[in-house]
């Protein structure tokens, strides 16, 4: 398989984080591509018409995108445990916490797109709005921190991780551990992980 890449996004690290808890990651070859919102990535085209990284071109030749299903596929083919569960009400509570991981990702990306404008044309109301959305969004991951897993954790659990170490990557003088002590003690321990660890973020292109 060949993951279409970048070391500083956080949706590719998702994807390798899930591909290394899945025993998976010796078989993907990394190929590295530099993309953006307004920069077109011509080869990339060709696979994915979002221009999007990651894209994941398996084994016969067919492309997928975006993380979701990557991870999904991946698990799919996983050779250790599952990190998509089976059981309905588990598999649920797993996808709703990888949507507030996503989903706070998302804004994280949103808020960096903005920053990035020059500063004349850049919306305060935009950024205080997705500054605002971050707080309830690491507010509710506080509340429920007590249940999420380091030792077995499930996609869920992965999309919340790679999205606080993403703040970590961007948004460190935020200081998102502020008040969120229990939070901030998970990600500690799901941190320790080989799959964190082997996986972190590179500023560079």
């Amino acid at each position: 398989m060949k993951l279409y890449c970048s070391t500083r996004s956080p949706y590719v690290r998702k994807v390798l984080v899930v591909a290394h808890e899945a025993g998976l990651l010796s078989r993907i070859e990394l190929e590295r591509v530099v993309t953006g919102v307004i920069k077109i990535n011509e080869d990339l085209m060709g696979i994915n018409p979002l221009n999007k990284i990651p894209t994941l071109i398996t084994d016969d030749g067919f492309s997928l995108f975006d993380s979701r299903v990557i991870c999904e596929y991946l698990d799919s083919l996983s050779v250790k445990r599952r990190l998509f569960p089976a059981d309905s009400k588990t598999r649920f509570h797993a996808l709703r916490n990888m949507s507030l991981g996503d989903g706070l990702t998302d804004l994280m990306m949103s808020r960096l797109m903005e920053s990035l404008r020059p500063a004349e044309r850049q919306s305060i109301p935009h950024r205080d709005a997705y500054v605002t959305k971050c707080n309830a969004a690491l507010a509710a991951l506080e509340a429920q921190a007590p249940q999420l897993n380091h030792e077995a954790p499930t996609i869920g659990e992965i999309a919340i991780a790679s999205a606080l170490a993403f703040a970590d990557f961007r948004f460190a003088t935020d200081n998102w551990r502020h008040g969120r002590e229990t939070l901030a003690v998970w990600f500690a321990q799901i941190s320790e992980r080989a799959s964190m660890k082997e996986t972190a973020h590179v500023d560079q292109y």
